[in-house]
């Protein structure tokens, strides 16, 4: 597999309704269940899957996003041959955040040129699934077809593609002759001459491109069944590796279906919620059906329901916050709630 598949990850699409989670941060950085990126999840099916030459092209704000990557550790992608490519792109126009940007792939062409591996894979950043890949190429290389598109059961588009280099490298020189700007254009352009064909995905499968589907996701992996379908141990989801000592529970806490991460300190009632590392929950405080994010500190006697908390958020005592499942609230990175904010 590591000789025939090249990975490549779309990381520049930007979802407007992901807004208040994406201001310090890009899409494929953002923190999901707890300790992992998005972008763990496709990286490490690419991984899992058997492939060692992974490219990754980000647009902005990807500072986080090579803090958490680093030189690919994580992933056994820190090596001397292929391993990890990190290429931030100087494109700003709105109009090159579809997936499989032609324009985004020619600033970087000698990476595809000095390639040796025959077939790409072109992912986007932000689904969240466990998928083998090596069954995709088998069945790509049996059917003959130029190009395959992955899709979910349900008939939607994964945007996921498989293409041989070559063909990938052709459809980047000649995007100017043909108007082509991304695969999505050839895969639905009824005149490009070439055999495409569909795979269907059968396993779970989130596209997350909203601020209710990120809420919605999150709070469906604390369901025992939906957990064991998406973090398998054979094909576990890699992530950056954090040396912190275990959470501590103080005597009359209480914790109920909750997904709770290390170095935090709980004193109060966390129920139906995911906890990120270093978060301090206090004396009283009634945590329900939230998403709380790395190092925030949650003072005494707050009442947070269908609550996102990005990072390095303070909320002050006495504090009560409540939103919905539809529409939870949220508060943005590092920002500070008090009670007389919202009296």
């Amino acid at each position: 597999m590591k000789r025939k598949l090249l990975g490549i990850i779309d990381a520049t699409t930007y979802h407007e309704d992901l807004e208040d989670l994406l201001t310090h941060r890009s899409l494929a950085a953002l923190p999901f269940a707890g300790r992992y990126r998005i972008i763990d999840f496709v990286l490490s099916n690419m991984v899992n899957s058997g492939i060692r030459s992974v490219a990754i092209f980000p647009k902005m704000q990807y500072r986080s996003l090579m803090d958490h990557l680093g030189s690919g550790k994580n992933w056994d992608l820190n090596r001397k041959r292929d391993g990890l490519f990190f290429f931030p792109s100087a494109i700003v126009d709105s109009e090159y955040t579809r997936v499989g940007s032609f324009d985004l792939f020619a600033a970087n062409m000698d990476y595809f040129y000095r390639s040796t591996q025959e077939y790409s894979l072109i992912s986007n950043c932000f689904t969240v699934f466990n998928m083998d890949f090596r069954p995709l190429l088998n069945w790509h290389m049996r059917s003959g077809c130029d190009i395959t598109e992955i899709h979910h059961k349900d008939g939607r588009s994964l945007e996921l593609y498989l293409i041989k280099t070559s063909l990938l490298i052709k459809l980047i020189e000649t995007r100017h002759q043909t108007g082509y700007t991304c695969m999505k254009d050839v895969v639905h352009s009824p005149h490009h001459g070439y055999s495409i064909c569909h795979y269907d995905y059968s396993g779970y499968a989130v596209m997350i491109d909203s601020i209710e589907t990120y809420f919605s996701t999150s709070m469906n992996l604390l369901q025992k069944n939906l957990w064991k379908n998406l973090f398998l141990k054979e094909q576990p989801i890699l992530t950056k590796v954090k040396d912190e000592p275990p959470t501590k529970y103080v005597k009359g806490s209480d914790v109920k279906n909750a997904m709770i991460a290390n170095g935090g300190l709980i004193n109060g009632s966390v129920e139906n919620s995911i906890v990120s590392r270093g978060v301090k929950i206090g004396k009283g405080t009634v945590i329900k059906n939230c998403i709380i994010m790395q190092k925030c500190h949650i003072e005494d006697n707050c009442y947070l329901d269908s609550v996102i908390l990005d990072k390095d958020v303070k909320i002050e005592a006495g504090t009560k916050l409540i939103g919905t499942a539809g529409s939870p609230y949220v508060v943005r990175k590092g920002t500070k709630q008090g009670a007389l904010m919202n009296s």
